[in-house]
């Protein structure tokens, strides 16, 4: 995996778990860092390529990007107010 730049706010390991819990941390680790920060997910679910888009939509969250690498799904969300 590409070493995470230091424009993150936060970096949340979610690999090995399965859904919900990705999201549901996800959403626990977003009430810690300020709006307009970026959190840095890592996952290994495949459900959270469908999950965590939904979950930003519904949240009022930006999903920056969403990418696959070394089978592992990375995904950058920006907090939304």
């Amino acid at each position: 995996m590409t070493s995470p730049d230091n424009h993150f706010a936060a970096i949340l390991d979610a690999t090995g778990l399965a859904c919900p819990i990705p999201v549901l941390r996800t959403r626990r680790k977003l009430d810690e860092v300020n709006d307009g920060d970026l959190l840095l997910v890592i996952a290994s679910d495949p459900a959270s390529v469908r999950d965590m888009p939904a979950f930003c939509s519904m949240a009022g969250h930006t999903l920056v990007m969403a990418r696959v690498e070394d089978g592992r799904y990375l995904y950058e969300i920006r907090k939304g107010k």
